[in-house]
């Protein structure tokens, strides 16, 4: 392993028994982040990023973060400064609630609520790529082009309460919100694991931003002009 990749920011990739996190470890691997997999609180504090992933079920995944108190853990780092990023489901948890198999509370360390894709007449679950279109600038886009496709598979997406909070959209039946972020806390409803150099870069640049350290709620981070 070289001095390089030694050097690289500890990023804390949440485990609930959730999610492809393998695919997610070797991605960040390649952007040169030292991903920790874990749940346990003292490793999480001492990273310099944290990222919630996710597959399956709202409620049920809500049930698996609960037990093993990484509902507060996240909160807890969020209210520190360190950059959260949530990918996929774990995009869809940082918001108040879902409508998914009755309904459950989720995280919320973003206003707005998670509701099934509006796409009559096509296949649900969506399942592939679509074309992201960058509404404003972000410390995770990067240079990445306009539009951007990302490989996303989901039968809900994330209505944000402020509309600011939406970095990027695609369209699948109705457009959705497929990127978020508000002060530290990220999202992206796509797999940027799966997605080729272009989830590569986004990775690239999470982790650039997990370098530069905590930061004050309310105070930017470097933020990257998109395209």
């Amino acid at each position: 392993m070289s001095s390089d990749r030694l050097a690289g920011p500890r990023i804390a990739l949440l485990d609930y028994g959730m999610g492809n996190l393998r695919s997610i470890e070797k991605a960040l691997e390649r952007v040169g982040a030292r991903p920790e997999r874990t749940h346990d609180a003292e490793v999480v504090r001492a990273c310099d990023g944290v990222i919630l992933p996710g597959v399956g079920a709202f409620p049920r995944a809500m049930d698996a973060v609960r037990a093993r108190g990484l509902d507060t853990l996240v909160a807890e780092r969020r209210e520190a400064g360190v950059p959260v990023l949530g990918i996929c489901l774990g995009m869809q948890l940082l918001f108040e609630r879902s409508s998914e198999l009755g309904g459950g509370e989720g995280l919320g360390v973003l206003a707005g609520e998670v509701r099934a894709l509006d796409a009559p007449g096509l296949k649900i679950p969506q399942i592939g790529w679509n074309a992201v279109s960058w509404r404003r600038a972000s410390a995770i886009t990067g240079e990445l082009p306009q539009p951007c496709a990302f490989y996303h598979v989901h039968s809900f997406s994330a209505l944000p309460a402020d509309p600011d909070t939406i970095v990027g959209t695609a369209t699948y039946g109705t457009e959705f919100a497929s990127v978020v972020a508000h002060e530290n806390v990220y999202g992206v409803q796509f797999h940027p694991e799966k997605s080729g150099p272009d989830g590569l870069a986004l990775l690239g640049a999470y982790a650039a931003l997990c370098g530069q350290g905590a930061a004050p709620l309310g105070e930017a981070l470097s933020v990257v002009p998109s395209p």
